[in-house]
């Protein structure tokens, strides 16, 4: 099986094209689960024959990692390595039977999303230089993000006239090109307004027809990309927020959260972001929860022993 292991991976090199993180991490993953069979069958690791492997024999190493305390995330890993390498192994006539086929990979543990609380995001939004045109544009951008929960694909989409000022409204693009409508508060309108007047000042020497048809402009007179939107909502947290993740998706978490804090359908929620199904959102009930957890065993005189 050694030998095997060693061609499957130059198989990942040389065919696969995989890159050298992939098929170190796979190698690891191989090795170990070799070690673990050397010690079943009691034999050097050299002598392993693949042959013997069986379902129930990765059951048991699986088993064992999670004794061991390893996360869900790492052992899908070692899941998707084992799959791979039998799958390739049983393509290649090397085994009659594939016993890592109907292995199923462990669900990754889900984390709660990250949120900014209303007051860091409030100073945030107070504290952007809107005197020169290029700080208009990110008090815009942070604006949106907040207030409509739109995501960051979606923003860079954005042109001219998916703008509603009169309405108070943008048409997103979402997945699957799928079109939805979002309302706009008073105060992203105000300064949409304000940016939309001065927008040209943005425009440069790479500025194509793209650009111009775009609501929001990169330093180089382009159409506004990723991750110099990422770049720029980081700079703006790190300077008010002491949340762990500094994305345009905590933003989004964030104005789903304080909506649903406030009363509002988890439901209407669902449109505003975009969801094909409920499911997806359900997750913010679960910080709400925890939330309401929090104030109980501060407020209630009973809430802890």
């Amino acid at each position: 099986m050694k030998k095997l292991i060693e061609k499957y991976l130059k198989y990942l090199q040389v065919e696969r094209n995989s890159s050298p993180h992939t098929i170190t991490s796979y190698k690891n993953d191989l090795t170990s689960f070799l070690n673990f069979c050397a010690s079943q069958f009691e034999c050097d690791p050299e002598h392993v024959d693949v042959q013997q492997i069986t379902r129930l024999i990765i059951r048991l190493w699986l088993g064992e990692l999670s004794d061991e305390g390893l996360s869900k995330s790492s052992i899908a890993r070692k899941v998707a390595a084992l799959r791979s390498f039998f799958k390739y192994s049983f393509k290649r006539g090397y085994i009659t039977k594939n016993p890592a086929h109907l292995l199923v990979v462990p669900k990754k543990d889900k984390s709660l999303p990250k949120t900014v609380t209303p007051e860091d995001l409030n100073r945030m939004l107070e504290n952007v230089d809107i005197e020169t045109t290029r700080g208009l544009q990110d008090r815009a951008i942070l604006e949106v993000f907040y207030g409509t929960g739109i995501r960051v694909s979606e923003l860079v989409g954005l042109n001219l006239t998916d703008l509603d000022l009169r309405a108070g409204q943008i048409t997103v693009q979402g997945k699957g090109n799928k079109e939805r409508i979002v309302p706009l508060g008073d105060t992203a309108r105000d300064i949409l307004k304000d940016f939309t007047k001065k927008r040209t000042e943005l425009y440069g020497s790479r500025t194509d027809s793209d650009a111009r048809r775009a609501l929001f402009l990169a330093a180089s007179g382009q159409r506004a990309y990723v991750r110099s939107i990422r770049y720029m909502v980081e700079k703006y947290l790190s300077r008010e927020s002491e949340v762990t993740q500094k994305s345009p998706h905590v933003l989004r978490h964030s104005f789903a959260t304080h909506m649903l804090n406030n009363g509002a359908d988890i439901r209407l929620i669902k449109e505003f972001l975009g969801h094909a199904n409920l499911a997806a959102t359900q997750v913010y009930t679960h910080t709400s929860v925890e939330r309401l957890k929090n104030v109980y065993e501060q407020a209630h005189p009973r809430a802890k022993s």
